[in-house]
C-alpha cells in the first residue's frame, strides 16, 4: 500500500505539471522571471542580469532527482553520508560537463546539452562510488553495492530529466522540427498535438526563427516518456529488482535519446549522426558491462525507511543547497540580456 501511494502521488503531480508546462511554458511570458540591475549606464539605464524559468525549472528537477535518489537509497540502508558523496562528487562532474560537452559538439559559449552530463557521468559514476567505498568508505565503516546505487541513480535521472524537459520549453530548446516540413505521417500524428513558441528571446526564434510554427512536442514527449519509465523503474527497485531498474531506465532514456535526434531542429553538430546519438549508444553498451562487472547482492528494500531518513534537519538543508546551486548554475542567463529603468509614481506620493 505505501508503494502504490508513494508512487501513485509522484505520477500524478507529474502528470499536472507536464499538462501545466504544455499549455503555458511556451508563451513569451515564461522565459525570464526577473531582472537584476547589474551597472549603470550614461543614459540612466541600468544592464540587467536576467534569471530565468529554465533555471528554476532546471533546480526543481535537479532537487526532485536527489531526492528520489535519497529516498531509494536510504532505503537499503545505504549511509546518509555514502549518498551525499555520491551526489556532491557525480554532480561536479556533471554540471561542469554540461557546459563543456556542449561547447566542443555545438561549438557555442552559452548552452548546456544534458545529454553530455549523462554520458560524462555514465562513464564516471561506477568508479566514483567504487573510489568512495574503498576510501572514505573503508574508513568509517559502510559499503555501497555499486549497481544498486547506480539503479538508484538512473531511475532518479529519468525523473530528474523528464521534469527537466519542462524547463527546454520555457527557453524554448531542444524544440522538434517544424510540422510543415515532416513527411505526411508525421503531420497526421501531430495535427493536434504540437507545440507553439513565442518570444523574440526564445531559443527556437533566434537560432531558427521558428516562432510561432506548429512544431513537433519533442519535449513534452520526452518528459512524458521518461517519466514512465522513473515510474516503472521505482516500482522494480523497491521490490527488490535493482539490476533490471537500472536497465530498464538506461534503455528507455538512451534509445529515445536516440531517436528523438531524428526529430529535433535544433543544432545538434555537423553530422547525420550525431555524436549525442553516439553518446547514448555508447553509454548503454557500456553500462551493461557495468552491471555485468559489479554484481548485485541481496538487499532488503524498506520505503518507510527512506522516507524517514529524508525527514532530518540536515538532508532538508542539503536539498536546499542542492537548489541554489543549480538555480545559480543554470539560471543566470548569458545569451539574453536587460535593461532597466526606475521611477517615481507621482500619483502614490
Amino acid at each position: 500500500m505505501d508503494q502504490i501511494f508513494f508512487i501513485g502521488s509522484i505520477a500524478v503531480s507529474i502528470l499536472i505539471s507536464l499538462f501545466w508546462g504544455f499549455k503555458h511554458l511556451p508563451g513569451e511570458k515564461w522565459q525570464i522571471f526577473a531582472a537584476l540591475p547589474r551597472q549603470k549606464e550614461r543614459t540612466g539605464q541600468w544592464n540587467g542580469l536576467n534569471l530565468t524559468y529554465y533555471g528554476l525549472l532546471s533546480a526543481n528537477a535537479y532537487t526532485f532527482a536527489v531526492v528520489i535518489f535519497f529516498i531509494l537509497g536510504a532505503s537499503v540502508n545505504i549511509p546518509v553520508l555514502g549518498l551525499c558523496l555520491v551526489i556532491v562528487t557525480l554532480l561536479s562532474v556533471c554540471m561542469p560537463a554540461a557546459k563543456l560537452v556542449a561547447r566542443i559538439v555545438e561549438k557555442k559559449q552559452g548552452t548546456l546539452t544534458v545529454g553530455g552530463a549523462v554520458f560524462i557521468g555514465t562513464l564516471a559514476a561506477p568508479w566514483l562510488i567504487y573510489l568512495i567505498n574503498q576510501t572514505l568508505g573503508h574508513l568509517l565503516g559502510f559499503h555501497m553495492n555499486v549497481t544498486i546505487v547506480l539503479s538508484a541513480i538512473c531511475v532518479s535521472y529519468a525523473y530528474g530529466e523528464g521534469l527537466g524537459r519542462l524547463a527546454c520549453i520555457s527557453f524554448g530548446c531542444c524544440y522538434g522540427k517544424p510540422l510543415h516540413q515532416c513527411p505526411p505521417w508525421i503531420q497526421k500524428c501531430f495535427g493536434r498535438f504540437y507545440l507553439v513558441f513565442s518570444g523574440q528571446t526564445k531559443k527556437i526564434t533566434y537560432a531558427s526563427g521558428l516562432e510561432g510554427e506548429k512544431v513537433i512536442p519533442i519535449q513534452i514527449i520526452t518528459a512524458a516518456l521518461y517519466s514512465i519509465s522513473a515510474l516503472l523503474g521505482t516500482w522494480l527497485f523497491l521490490n527488490g529488482f535493482f539490476a533490471l531498474a537500472l536497465a530498464e531506465t538506461l534503455m528507455v532514456t538512451q534509445v529515445w535519446r536516440i531517436l528523438s535526434e531524428f526529430f529535433r531542429a535544433d543544432f545538434r553538430g555537423s553530422f547525420k549522426i550525431t555524436p549525442y546519438q553516439l553518446m547514448a549508444a555508447g553509454g548503454l553498451v557500456y553500462s551493461m558491462g557495468v552491471i555485468r562487472l559489479f554484481p548485485v547482492t541481496r538487499t532488503l528494500v524498506q520505503l518507510g525507511t527512506g522516507l524517514t531518513h529524508l525527514w532530518n534537519p540536515w538532508m532538508i538543508l542539503g536539498v536546499q543547497v542542492v537548489w541554489i546551486a543549480s538555480f545559480l548554475y543554470t539560471g543566470q542567463s548569458s545569451v539574453t540580456g536587460s535593461k532597466i529603468s526606475f521611477h517615481v509614481n507621482h500619483n502614490k506620493i
